[in-house]
């Protein structure tokens, strides 16, 4: 029997490691709301970029520098594109690989990996299953050091958007079309959710 994890990781846990944790920092709402709430939980915190090949590639990387000065942390950026285009909608893999390759580039010397995963999404590498499964293998590589965390798996994406006006997380900053460009598409799953959002 596999004893479930609690991701809702809100305050500072010590450990071995310390209290530094690994945000993934795509440059959108959810992983920029990731790194407020653990500043203000007083976590020291890195984060990690990663253009895989995705169609927003270069708008996600300058709105993820530009979370990541705000806030003045460490920002770690790594191209792995490999030889296929990523569309939008789910991208088989994706938050599985984010978490291995953040534990391959900062290792056992972080106590949390954290990503902005959120309830209300039919994908599923969005659910606490799922995160099970991932900190399974984590044990294996870190013998139970280090954590994956996802504060907002029960948060829906007006939780999150709420907490971000209330605790002034830079919102325009951020960048959430799935497609790129210069100018937001407002066709995409995204780019809904945004204008949804901003409407109420």
């Amino acid at each position: 029997m596999v004893n479930q994890v609690d991701f809702n990781q809100m305050e500072p846990k010590q450990s071995k490691n310390g209290n530094s944790v690994c945000v993934l920092l795509s440059g959108g709402l959810d992983s920029a709301a990731c790194v407020a709430f653990y500043i203000r939980r007083g976590f020291k915190v890195r984060t990690l970029h990663v253009d895989y090949g995705q169609s927003a590639a270069i708008q996600e990387d300058v709105a993820s520098s530009a979370i990541a000065n705000y806030y003045h942390v460490e920002r770690l950026k790594l191209c792995l594109q490999g030889t296929q285009p990523k569309t939008s909608g789910l991208i088989h893999g994706r938050n599985a690989f984010l978490l291995f390759i953040a534990l391959m580039e900062f290792g056992p010397g972080v106590c949390l990996f954290v990503t902005g995963v959120h309830t209300g999404t039919t994908y599923g590498d969005c659910s606490a299953s799922f995160m099970n499964s991932i900190q399974r293998i984590f044990d294996i590589y870190t013998d139970g050091v280090s954590r994956v965390a996802a504060p907002f798996i029960d948060w829906t994406k007006r939780d999150i958007w709420d907490f971000c006006i209330k605790e002034n997380v830079p919102v325009g900053l951020t960048y959430s079309c799935e497609f790129g460009g210069d100018v937001p598409c407002g066709r995409c799953l995204s780019c809904k959710d945004m204008e949804a959002l901003r409407a109420a």
